[in-house]
């Protein structure tokens, strides 16, 4: 862990930053990459000098260092500002094909970034939305809803690979072999997930695969990673003059190249946190991003343990599999106010609805301010884990 920690330039600034969920620091190597991008100089892809062969060389390593951190194909990786704007990109794309009768699948588990673009989609091809509820005792997904939720109708199943709340880890590969025997496919949302243990689009069965990489290390980059061959038989909306290619027909605007080059790092930095780790780099990813999922949830056990153990606090979420993200009230304050307190004694967490828009509100909390989220990643420690259940223990009766 120290040699870890020593690489995030920004955690020797005393804070606990427990608030990973939202968005991670990055490590030196990252800033490092994105400085040294401008430092030898960029310029827009295409062009005839060094310094536009550099812009392109950076895009085909970023594409090739996203694939290997989720086992998909470099020629699928669809590069964009972030999860959201790229979902209603492929939203649009996809449901050109709808028709009044067809059917979509959402969750209230989800993000709002993978329920609110099908939702708006849908209704303007007149296709029928249809729910997967929530256990909201356990906070799991349950399988067996999608039996009755599925029909030779549903074009697509949007689902999240981990509640960015409630930590949950749905059984996608189950959800997606249902999904796939109708002849439907799954938009999954990856962006919580990926940042907390290995990823493996094929055996999770997931068409489109959204992620960003300011979750793992990484600038404000987004990625949706799809077969080739899918894409291919899609038309976004693009400039006349664009490239027609995939995956380069779904990529609007010019790239930010030199955040490309942060991303490519990033995924260097997460290959290397097990020293022991060897072989390809997507297989030292799958060995360093076990070693940092066994971290986290050990870490967790004790940060869970320290909150249920505490009368004056309320959680959220049960599930079996689930990320080491918490989720709590504390009697007597309101969410903003127990992030308000805990941010005075240097410790960082989130307050808040965070996009888990449905969630929350079928849990019936988001009127009142939701609840109060603090999340692990490979970078914590003991010591993190440690302040937050002093902080949260002083909080007792409102104190």
């Amino acid at each position: 862990m120290r040699r870890v920690r020593a690489l995030y330039p920004a955690l020797a600034d005393g804070h606990a930053y427990l608030d990973g969920a939202a968005g991670t620091q990055v490590p030196q190597a990252v800033v490092d990459a994105i400085a040294g991008a401008y430092r030898r100089g960029i310029g827009n892809a295409g062009g005839a000098f060094p310094a536009s062969g550099r812009s392109a060389a950076i895009v085909a390593e970023c594409r090739g260092a996203v694939a290997d951190l989720v086992g998909g194909d470099p020629d699928g990786v669809v590069l964009g500002p972030n999860m959201t704007t790229l979902t209603y990109r492929l939203a649009s794309a996809l449901a050109a094909g709808w028709s009044a009768g067809d059917e979509v699948v959402v969750s209230r588990l989800d993000h709002d970034a993978n329920v609110r673009p099908w939702l708006q989609v849908a209704a303007r091809c007149g296709a029928t939305v249809r729910w997967a509820e929530v256990d909201l005792a356990t906070g799991e997904l349950p399988v067996e809803q999608y039996d009755a939720l599925l029909s030779p109708r549903t074009r697509l199943v949007a689902v999240t690979a981990a509640s960015n709340v409630l930590g949950t880890r749905p059984d996608l590969a189950a959800i997606a072999a249902r999904a796939h025997a109708v002849g439907a496919l799954t938009y999954v949302d990856g962006v919580h997930a990926a940042a907390h243990g290995p990823v493996d689009v094929g055996a999770l069965g997931a068409d489109l695969f959204a992620t960003s990489a300011y979750k793992w290390s990484g600038p404000h980059v987004g990625a949706v990673v799809a077969d080739p061959g899918l894409l291919a038989t899609l038309r976004p909306d693009k400039l006349a003059s664009s490239p027609d290619q995939v995956p380069e027909r779904f990529e609007q605007g010019t790239s930010p190249f030199a955040d490309l080059a942060g991303v490519v790092a990033a995924v260097e930095h997460l290959a290397s946190m097990d020293a022991a780790a060897a072989g390809t780099r997507r297989e030292r990813l799958l060995a360093s991003m076990d070693a940092a999922e066994a971290h986290e949830l050990a870490l967790f056990e004790v940060l869970l343990d320290g909150l249920e153990a505490m009368a004056h606090v309320t959680t959220y979420g049960k599930a079996a599999r689930r990320t080491a993200t918490a989720y709590f009230t504390v009697a007597g304050l309101t969410p903003l106010e127990v992030a308000e307190r805990l941010a005075a004694r240097k410790v960082n967490v989130w307050n808040g609805h965070n996009y888990a828009w449905e969630l929350t509100g079928a849990l019936g909390i988001r009127d009142a301010g939701s609840a109060v989220r603090a999340g692990l990643v490979h970078y914590n420690d003991r010591a993190d884990v440690d302040r937050l259940l002093a902080g949260v223990a002083e909080l007792a009766a409102g104190a």
